[in-house]
């Protein structure tokens, strides 16, 4: 549903730079939805998307590259910045915790890193490798980026860099238009395992997966996901803040809990007291933050409901 309203404001945004009187946000996320649908039906398995990775890697670089260069033109040219963060303290101090969340969610990228450096062996040092490059010349970019719209753009920067670029118009509709088309492809790498579940469950796996009953079935299963998901990204237009909720009650405690839970439960007992203690302390941690970050992300979600109404032109 992220993902969906994402490519939908990605869309809006390129109307945005053709009218001044843009259609609702609802046309673009129904058209998102229908996108990637589209895409799911004809590549319909994660190792049908051989191909397509690298296509990935292009639209990513190019959409940093373009992304930077207005970046630092628009800071240049900014001369009233304001850095200064609004609201009270205790809405500080949840927006941060929120915060935390946003990062634990955009730092999963490096999950398919990890997942295609198992295809080869020796596989834990190609994982190793592959979380290297993630976390240092990854990161790099990652928050190049944030550094960057932040110092260009002060507090008032958008949650969705695009909005506040200042052009030229080529480069807002190319932006809009590799986010609207890279956005297919990173939802499709996250939901193909569900994909996958649901065709073992509904398919007739005897058959061809474009048999003439597998088809049927196969665009059976396909539009009513994405239908669902479409409905209800385009009745809930701040799905950032369920993002954020995902990230707080399921992420964190992946992240940081679950490796020191199986390291404790196979090596507990040869283990020596230091690394006990580590793990346990990364436990309790884990799990106090994972309290905090979904208290957070629900608190901003009741905000938002009392904000918004269904089906909000956000």
């Amino acid at each position: 549903m992220g993902f969906i309203l994402l490519g939908g404001k990605a869309l809006k945004e390129i109307n945005s730079e053709f009218s001044d009187s843009p259609l609702r946000l609802q046309f673009y996320i129904v058209i998102t939805g229908a996108a990637y649908f589209v895409f799911a039906f004809f590549i319909p398995t994660i190792s049908a998307m051989r191909n397509w990775l690298g296509a990935s890697a292009i639209l990513t670089l190019s959409y940093i590259v373009l992304l930077l260069i207005v970046l630092v033109k628009d800071g240049k040219a900014n001369s009233d910045k304001n850095y200064e963060i609004s609201g009270s303290e205790v809405r500080k101090v949840f927006n941060a915790f929120g915060a935390i969340s946003a990062i634990i969610v955009a730092n999963t990228g490096g999950l398919l890193l990890e997942i295609q450096s198992t295809l080869r062996k020796p596989a834990v040092k190609n994982m190793r490798k592959a979380l290297y490059s993630q976390y240092t010349v990854g990161v790099m970019f990652y928050y190049g980026v944030t550094v960057l719209g932040y110092w260009a753009y002060g507090s008032l920067v958008s949650s969705y860099l695009p909005e506040n670029l200042s052009g030229p118009r080529w480069i807002n509709v190319l932006v809009n238009a590799i986010n609207f088309l890279q956005s297919i492809i990173s939802q499709h790498m996250f939901v193909a395992p569900i994909h996958e579940t649901l065709d073992t469950k509904f398919l007739d796996i005897k058959k061809g997966m474009h048999s003439g009953e597998n088809f049927k079935r196969l665009f059976l299963v396909r539009g009513v996901f994405f239908s669902g998901n479409t409905l209800v990204a385009a009745a809930f237009p701040f799905m950032g803040d369920f993002v954020n909720l995902l990230g707080s009650f399921s992420l964190v405690p992946l992240t940081f809990m679950f490796p020191s839970m199986v390291f404790i439960k196979v090596k507990g007992k040869i283990a020596t007291r230091e690394k006990k203690a580590w793990h346990w302390f990364n436990i309790i941690f884990s799990f106090l933050l994972t309290i905090a970050t979904t208290i957070s992300a629900v608190r901003l979600i009741v905000d938002n409901i009392q904000k918004y109404h269904f089906f909000a032109d956000a």
